[in-house]
């Protein structure tokens, strides 16, 4: 490294979630921009490729997760008779160090030896430049860096079909401003009271005259949330959870005005369309994990919790470490949330 000409054709592994899967999309980018030529795979979680299957100019290989050891047959026949001059191994799990093995490439980047878990340091050949408390896209650039490029492309250019555009206008069909709230995160523990959910989507219709939107997925909890935020409330709501796709998401938080939401996928897929965030985090921190152009617009109340549940600084628990407890996000209090939004609207 820096390699001596472009890569004819790199193979990018990064499953999961759709959050992650949100900070591969500048990586895709700064190569296609500093290696237009170079031919771009990426293997990817199936729910995750719903998504980015509007990324242009990257083939996607799915794999089904839950499949276990037939996703890795399925996997190593999809990839039968094919070599790729570089592999990029962003997934730290056991599972796709096991999958990183069936791709055949001289050249295996992974994490540096300090931040190779799950045996990574054992199916990689080439380490990134080691770093610390930094955030994860910041992690997934040292990728470039490897490879002797220096350039950034913050760039999230997902191009939106019609059928999505036309879901996003038929909801906020004209200039009033939408609040967006996506409650749940696919960890119970990072989630938001849905009292406080409605007492600020309250807060916002009435104060700043917002159309307020709940979206989300399809599963009990995220549908049992919205109901109970519904119920709670005394203005106007339209609930949306589990009743649209990731790309007509996508389309509506690109015309919404602001985003409310735990550490979650929404929060990142936020970021890609330029809408700001108001991140809840206390559960995780938003150094590391947050939406990566909205980090001021978070109300962080992990240090807090640092204290309370763990009894030391926060600069002294490990990066990666998650406060997932109970009673840890009601360390957020709304005015807390309030006083973001009022600033925001400003």
């Amino acid at each position: 490294m820096p390699l001596a000409q472009p890569p004819k054709h790199i193979c990018i592994l990064r499953l999961s979630a759709i959050g992650d899967t949100c900070h591969v999309v500048p990586i895709i980018r700064t190569l296609q921009h500093v290696w237009p030529t170079t031919q771009l795979t990426w293997i990817i979680g199936k729910t995750e490729a719903r998504l980015m299957k509007l990324a242009a100019g990257v083939e996607l290989i799915t794999v089904d997760k839950r499949s276990g050891l037939s996703g890795l047959r399925n996997l190593r026949e999809q990839l039968r008779g094919r070599q790729f001059d570089v592999l990029l191994h962003m997934q730290l799990a056991l599972r796709a160090s096991v999958m990183a093995q069936t791709v055949k490439a001289p050249i295996k980047v992974g994490f540096d030896r300090a931040r190779a878990r799950e045996l990574q340091w054992l199916v990689t050949n080439t380490q990134i430049p080691p770093r610390t408390r930094e955030h994860v896209l910041d992690s997934f650039f040292g990728f470039l860096v490897a490879l002797g490029i220096q350039e950034r492309v913050l760039q999230w250019d997902l191009p939106l079909p019609e059928d999505a555009l036309s879901y996003a206008t038929t909801l906020i069909p004209d200039t009033q401003p939408t609040l967006v709230i996506s409650p749940c995160s696919s960890h119970s523990r990072r989630n938001w009271a849905v009292d406080r959910y409605a007492a600020v989507a309250d807060y916002a219709a009435r104060e700043h005259g917002m159309r307020v939107i709940l979206a989300g997925g399809p599963t009990p909890l995220e549908r049992e949330t919205g109901a109970a935020i519904e119920r709670l409330m005394t203005t106007p709501v339209i609930n949306q959870i589990g009743k649209d796709t990731l790309p007509q998401l996508l389309a509506l938080l690109q015309r919404a005005r602001v985003l409310i939401a735990p550490d979650s996928g929404p929060a990142h897929m936020a970021t890609m369309v330029g809408t700001p965030v108001i991140g809840l985090y206390a559960a995780t921190n938003p150094a590391r994990s947050g939406p990566y152009l909205s980090r001021q617009w978070c109300v962080d109340a992990y240090a807090e919790a640092a204290m309370q549940f763990c009894g030391k600084p926060a600069g002294q628990l490990a990066w990666t470490r998650k406060i997932e407890v109970p009673g840890v996000m009601n360390l957020i209090t709304v005015p807390r949330v309030i006083a973001k939004l009022d600033e925001l609207l400003r």
